[in-house]
Parts: C-alpha cells; structure tokens; sequence
C-alpha cells in the first residue's frame, strides 16, 4: 500500500546564467554554470532522510560528475528553502537526458498514532529519524547505479540562459509496506523532471493591532511565534507550514517561503492549540500571485482571536 501523503519532495537544479560569449547563448568556452539544489514540501512523513553521495549529468558525451562530497539531508526540514548540492560547476552546454542520484542510504519517520515507526536501509543512522529503526527500509543499489531523473522530453538543454529544473519526489507513491509481508517498508523513488519559470518567494510580516492580546493558554503567555504561517496552492495542496519568528525583538514576526513556482497561492495563519483562529487585516486566507523572479511581501495584522 503506498504512503498516504500526497506530498512531493522537489529537487530543484539551476543553470545559472554565465557571461555570453560572442553572439552565441553559451557561457565562456562552450561552458555553463551549473547549480543544484535540493528542496521539499511538507507531508505525512515524520522525518525523509537520505544521504546523496554523488550528483551526475548525463548526455551524449557522457556522465559529467557534479559532486561527490556527501550530503545528509531531512528533506521535511526543507519546506521553506533549499539546500546546494552543486554550486557553480561548470559542464558543457549541450543537451542532455539524464540527471543522476547516488543515495548512499535513508530513513524514514512514520506516524503510526501514538508515535512514530522508524525503518532504515541496512547500515544507515536511524537516529537521524528520530530514534532506533524499529523496521527495515529497502531500496535498489542506488549507491552503484544511482537514482536516474529522466528530463522531461527526455531531454535538458543548457544554455547560458538561466534554467530552472524541479525534479518531483513524489512521496505518495515512493515509499510503500513491503508487500512481502515482512512489516518492513520500501523506497522505490517516482521521480520526473520538467522546466519552469525562474522561482519566487513570498516574505510574510505578522503583528499585533493596537491593543490586541493573545489568551493565555495553560496559564502561560502566549505569543505570535507559537503560530505559524501557511501556504497553500489549489484547494487544499499545502505547500509549506513556516513557524513565526521575531528574531530582532521588534514585535514584528517573520516567515518566508522560498523558491515557489510561480502561480496563485493562499496564505493563512495557523494558531496553537487552544486558539481556534484569528481574525486579520488583510483577511486570511490572502491570495497572493508569485511571479517569475518576483520576491513578494505580504503584511498581516492581527485584530481579535477567536
């Protein structure tokens, strides 16, 4: 049975523009600065954890190693910012039809309503996740042969142009029970590859009105950084959860949202248990329309509390 979540963890791989040689859209000597860079959406899982030890790029001229110093990432940490697995590496322009993965090992965190069930691929640190493995994680030898993305269209095509790929992790059907009936479970990555449009991000500011105050909640003070600020695109496919941060003290608190896609989005705040929610100025949810490389803030001030 697949992973209830319908999250998707995002891989997001930038070709960063290079200084134009000539009339041509290729950066100096035929070259262009490459970039990785890993990103997530929130889901169901507790906790995603994968060690990548190599990056590739394949193509007609062969496999052009990115990368190979290793990286330990949560990828539930990443929800509102990304992690560089490469940083401007130059490759040749060209096309290619393939962007590979060495995953070393992994962990995951499932919830299973009064904790959480832990499984990890032999050897790998299940600490990570939160604790000792309390079931086996399998998964093919991606530590020889690598996680293959194939691009859509089956093919990449760098320029000097800057160039956006996201690679979609798709949990929900990613990660299953062994249908072995052992109770272990598997990961069996469904990965794709497309272009987008150069990313954007929403900054979001949240504060008190004038003579506004939260309730008490179990005789305890409560304040704007026990809330967070949510994002979500369509109906109800949440793209990230940010807890609320002051970290200057000002009574102004913070949450960013970064690398979105762009398109139309709904920003919320959710309160901590005990509050049922919150009235604003401007009213939430607030639509807020990302652009192509647009960095957009969005000012929220809290009038009452329900």
């Amino acid at each position: 049975m697949p992973f209830p979540s319908t999250r998707r963890v995002a891989l997001c791989a930038i070709a960063a523009a290079v200084t134009l040689a000539g009339c041509d859209s290729q950066g100096p000597n035929g070259t262009t600065s490459l970039s990785v860079l890993l990103k997530d959406a929130p889901g169901d899982v507790q906790h995603a954890v994968v060690t990548v030890t190599e990056v590739d790029l394949v193509g007609s001229g062969g496999v052009h190693v990115l990368t190979q110093t290793p990286a330990t990432v949560d990828l539930l940490t990443l929800a509102a910012s990304a992690s560089t697995l490469v940083q401007d590496v130059e490759v040749p322009s060209g096309t290619y039809t393939e962007l590979r993965f060495k995953i070393s090992g992994a962990c995951i965190a499932v919830d299973n309503g009064s904790g959480n069930d832990i499984f990890a691929t032999a050897g790998f640190d299940a600490s990570l996740c939160g604790g000792a493995a309390t079931g086996t994680l399998q998964s093919p030898s991606y530590a020889q042969s690598g996680l293959k993305v194939t691009m859509a269209a089956n093919a990449l095509r760098l320029t000097g142009t800057q160039k956006i790929l996201v690679v979609d992790f798709d949990v929900s059907q990613s990660f299953g029970h062994d249908a072995g009936g052992s109770g272990g479970w598997v990961m069996h990555p469904v990965v794709t590859g497309g272009d987008i449009e150069a990313t954007g991000s929403v900054h979001t500011t949240v504060q008190l009105g004038t003579g506004v105050t939260l309730p008490d909640l179990n005789g305890s003070a409560t304040t704007l950084g026990q809330f967070s600020a949510v994002l979500v695109q369509g109906a109800s496919d949440t793209v990230a959860v940010v807890p609320l941060a002051d970290g200057d003290a000002d009574g102004v608190f913070t949450a960013d949202f970064q690398f979105l896609a762009p398109g139309s989005y709904l920003l919320s705040l959710a309160p901590p248990t005990g509050i049922n929610g919150v009235t604003t100025d401007p009213v939430t949810p607030l639509s807020v329309d990302v652009l192509s490389g647009q960095d957009l803030t969005a000012a929220l001030t809290v009038t009452a509390t329900n």
